[in-house]
């Protein structure tokens, strides 16, 4: 495996996803802006997305890929028997999940948004929606198992482009459908579940080739099924806990009018280069690294790790160090349009503006969790994802009532700091990973060509800021001009000063 190369293939359709998803929250932001509507379906929307996230974006494959990778190098026959236990338990786990919340959807928004109480419409707006888009989990989950099936046998590009279906499906109702805002907002939550039937159906259709499910629902538990079970619960909490985090903001934020609706469009934003910076990392080198560590290859091992660390915060450092300079700026080129007004670019831009501190952050619990993942080891990134959770609602529910809902982005950067921090101290003191010399010098020039990218970043925006403002019809692709010509010169540095060696591309890990 070639960790750029892959990664490169992962992060194409990845960011393929991210940009479609762009234009299809553009078109949301021009018909829904932010109010109690939006703010409805955004809730009903985060819940079968959030488990999209954890289950789809790496999580499954913490705990499934090191273990079928194990059954796999031992036997193709053992591989599907495992394989096949694991889908048939999903199915009856999954469907009783749905089953059970739908029936009790009012209780259960109720938990995940208690701040709509106070307004009776959009409790019942949401409930309403939820109960639309919830089936959504069953098909997403399934899809993600079949997905790790997929990344196992190193087929990453099928995987990382099924998340486009959905974006294509919202983005053609948004076009066509010109009614009143609770009518978009039913059919939008209908192309939901419509779209996560799809997306399972499209990914088993290649995964065919590798396993073919049959459904037994008078299958026995083996030990193997178990031990995977038992580590799943800690690798979707570790693994996911950005994505925890952001909910826990969600249920605070929902005391707050327009709060849901300022988050979660800040949140799109630094999602497109997280998906890159961490998320298609952290997916290319699991199976890769799990077969070495089964092998006990330790020059592979370092060499991995050392490349993967290095990746993350090549592409996060200046995404963060972007974002924080020109927060607004970014936020009103992409959203400013239509019913989303200046008072909503602003707050957005808030949101983003603290989130962006914690990007790195975020990339990297992906890739130490990923470290331990590889080697078995769910239960120590889960203690720290609980510490990491407690944290981070105690800063949001001390600040909330005096801030309002830019504490919970500052909550979250600095708890996902944390967590970073803890997981660095664990892997160096089990002698997993360091930094060494090899890792400190490379860090230092991607810090020096990042900072020296987004000065002249800053300048072009200090220059041409009249093109930015709220009411510029030029600023969508001002933004855009900007950033691409950042980021070439963020390469081309990069490259004269070795932060990025061109023979890493072509090195075999």
């Amino acid at each position: 495996m070639n960790l750029i190369k892959s990664t490169s293939t992962f992060s194409f359709f990845t960011f393929l996803s991210r940009i479609l998803g762009y234009l299809r929250d553009f078109l949301i932001a021009i018909s829904l802006g932010s109010g109690p509507v939006s703010d409805a379906f955004f809730v009903a929307f985060r819940i079968p997305n959030t488990f999209r996230r954890l289950f789809s974006e790496g999580t499954f494959n913490s705990a499934f890929v090191p273990s079928y990778s194990s059954e796999l190098s031992i036997s193709k026959k053992k591989s599907s028997i495992f394989a096949n236990e694991i889908f048939n338990f999903l199915i009856i786990f999954l469907f009783a999940i749905v089953l059970l919340i739908e029936l009790f959807m009012p209780f259960f928004v109720f938990i995940i948004a208690p701040g709509f109480t106070e307004s009776s419409d959009k409790l019942d707006l949401t409930i309403f929606l939820t109960r639309i888009t919830f089936p959504f989990l069953l098909f997403i989950s399934l899809a993600s198992f079949f997905s790790a099936i997929l990344n196992s046998h190193n087929k990453f590009g099928v995987a990382a482009g099924a998340p486009i279906i959905l974006n294509i499906i919202l983005i053609v109702i948004l076009y066509f459908v010109k009614n009143e805002k609770d009518i978009i907002v039913e059919y939008l939550s209908y192309g939901v579940s419509v779209a996560g039937f799809i997306q399972l159906t499209f990914l088993y259709f290649f995964v065919r080739k590798y396993f073919k499910p049959k459904i037994n629902f008078k299958f026995k538990k083996s030990k193997k099924v178990k031990i995977f079970f038992k580590k799943l619960i800690p690798s979707i909490f570790s693994s996911g806990v950005t994505q925890i985090n952001i909910l826990v903001g969600t249920v605070i934020a929902s005391f707050q009018a327009n709060a849901v609706s300022y988050l979660y469009y800040a949140d799109r934003i630094y999602q497109i280069n997280l998906a890159i910076a961490g998320i298609a990392i952290g997916t290319i080198l699991l199976p890769n690294l799990s077969k070495h560590i089964n092998s006990k290859r330790n020059k592979k091992i370092n060499l991995i790790q050392n490349k993967s660390f290095e990746l993350s915060i090549f592409l996060s450092l200046p995404a963060s160090l972007a974002i924080i300079i020109a927060s607004e700026q970014i936020t009103s080129s992409l959203f400013g349009y239509g019913s989303f007004d200046l008072v909503s670019v602003k707050n957005s831009a808030k949101a983003l503006f603290y989130f962006s501190f914690g990007l790195p952050a975020f990339s990297l619990i992906k890739i130490f969790s990923a470290f331990l993942f590889a080697r078995h080891n769910t239960k120590i990134p889960f203690y720290f994802s609980v510490f990491s959770v407690i944290i981070n609602i105690l800063i949001s529910l001390y600040f909330f009532p005096k801030y309002g809902f830019v504490a919970i982005p500052i909550a979250t950067t600095i708890s996902s700091w944390i967590n970073v921090f803890m997981l660095y101290v664990f892997l160096a003191k089990k002698d997993y990973f360091n930094l060494t010399n090899a890792i400190f010098f490379p860090l230092i020039r991607i810090v020096c060509t990042s900072s020296f990218a987004c000065y002249i970043f800053y300048m072009m925006i200090s220059n041409f800021s009249e093109l930015l403002v709220y009411e510029s019809n030029y600023k969508l692709i001002t933004i855009i001009i900007m950033v691409l010509v950042t980021f070439l010169l963020y390469l081309l540095t990069s490259i004269i000063t070795k932060a990025l060696k061109l023979s890493d591309i072509k090195l075999k890990y």
